[in-house]
């Protein structure tokens, strides 16, 4: 039976595939969805690896998913269970396209596929996701051709490898660290990267349920931390690592169990690697604190600001040469990692931060805690473009404006992004200043401006 297009339309997202398991993915929708991304993102043909996360439902699409690139004539690298950063690492040293099952921090109800072609380049929309979207509709009338090949390989171990060459493994300290897997693929990944690394861990729901019985797998919701802050202060550790469901993302706490902002972590990994190549550049995306160019240029590195979004980083960084990028939402891109992001590396380089430093976490991002943020505000606006306005024109005359991904407006009180979300009615606000009372101020004047018709 065809994928309907009211299915299309609503699981194809501007850089992923996301949806309800059984109601708009099914096997049906896996195997067709296969043999479209095999003729659009493999037209010569070629290998696809393949890989899932926890989810019940992952093998399963999985596999019908790698049937439909075979029916095409294309072989398929089966790495089983994987983090979505463990799949760039394949694409990357396989050099071959790839495809992710994983919903990432969404419920147990959801499922999706994240697709990259060879060497980890992202595939967006517009650059082969809206195709691959398109042919899905005619994969019934393709020609039949003779199968191609699928072979099982571990990936394990080799990415375990890789991540830790980004450290200097030999003078590496004793760091004691919590770490919430979330019962994701962070629980099958960690302890292949520190086996071995005087790192000592205590572990937070390394079992992996695609279920999520303790708590769902989104650091990002402060609720989804409070096993880890209890345990970080309970053990004594030097700071807690939280990984979303398929551990392309991490965040932090200190040893009080205080949430460290994600610009701070990026700061400290900047600092640590233009200390092993000074000059070089580096990528921040326009909603990361302040904090983050400036380290980059006292460092000597080169700071570049980019747009949100991986597709937009991973192409700058292509253009640019640039080692590193940080992104506010967690995700650390690295030019050695084929340009794809990490929560692995990035955990792993800021525990050698902690370890040199002999020191725990606080006191180690202490020197670039100098701003005060809001945090990402969102506002359900019905006219998007009418609410921007008004805030352009009551900042016309007070600070430095651009539009280069939504409204950035920096005044000599702080500065401020508005910017629409791509999928929902929501405009997104973010505030930045010296010190709360400002930042404050100046979040409650645009919010008014926002909601205020």
């Amino acid at each position: 039976m065809p994928v309907s297009p009211e299915v299309l339309d609503a699981v194809v997202k501007a850089y992923d595939v996301r949806g309800l398991v059984g109601d708009q993915l099914d096997d049906a929708f896996a195997r067709a969805f296969g043999a479209a991304t095999a003729e659009v993102l493999l037209p010569d043909g070629g290998r696809m690896v393949v890989g899932h996360d926890m989810r019940q439902s992952s093998p399963g699409l999985a596999g019908e998913f790698a049937q439909g690139v075979l029916s095409r004539g294309r072989d398929v690298v089966d790495i089983g269970l994987a983090s979505t950063d463990q799949l760039y690492f394949a694409s990357g040293v396989l050099d071959a396209a790839g495809a992710m099952f994983t919903a990432s921090h969404n419920p147990s109800a959801y499922n999706g596929i994240k697709l990259c072609r060879a060497g980890a380049v992202p595939v967006a929309i517009d650059t082969g996701l809206g195709e691959i979207r398109d042919r899905v509709r005619d994969v019934d009338v393709l020609p039949p051709v003779s199968p191609g090949t699928r072979v099982a390989e571990d990936m394990t171990e080799r990415f375990a490898t890789h991540v830790r060459s980004f450290v200097d493994v030999a003078s590496l300290r004793s760091v004691s660290v919590a770490v919430d897997a979330g019962n994701g693929m962070a629980g099958n990944v960690w302890p292949a990267v520190v086996d071995g690394l005087p790192l000592a861990t205590t572990p937070l729901f390394f079992e992996l349920d695609g279920s999520f019985p303790n708590h769902p797998a989104n650091p990002l919701e402060p609720e989804n931390l409070r096993d880890l802050q209890a345990a970080v202060r309970a053990g004594g550790h030097a700071l807690g690592l939280a990984f979303d469901g398929d551990a392309d993302r991490v965040f932090a706490v200190d040893e009080q169990g205080r949430p460290v902002s994600s610009s701070l972590i990026g700061a400290v990994v900047a600092d640590r690697l233009l200390a092993h190549q000074p000059g070089a550049t580096v990528l921040y995306n326009l909603i990361c604190s302040r904090i983050v160019p400036e380290t980059i240029e006292a460092a000597g590195g080169t700071a570049v600001r980019t747009r949100v979004g991986h597709s937009f980083i991973k192409r700058r960084m292509a253009e640019t040469d640039a080692i590193y990028a940080v992104e506010h939402s967690g995700h650390y891109y690295f030019r050695d990692n084929y340009r794809a992001d990490s929560g692995m590396i990035a955990a792993l380089v800021l525990l050698e931060a902690v370890a040199a430093a002999d020191a725990p976490l606080s006191e180690v991002v202490a020197p670039y805690d100098r701003y005060r943020g809001s945090g990402e505000l969102n506002y359900e606006v019905a006219d998007q473009a009418a609410a921007s306005g008004r805030v352009a024109a009551a900042f016309a005359d007070r600070g430095a404006i651009d539009t280069e991904d939504g409204l950035t407006v920096v005044t000599d009180r702080g500065w401020f992004n508005l910017r629409p979300s791509n999928t929902e009615p929501l405009l997104r606000l973010n505030v930045e200043a010296e010190d709360e009372p400002a930042m404050a101020r100046l979040r409650d004047e645009v919010a008014d401006l926002v909601t205020t018709a």
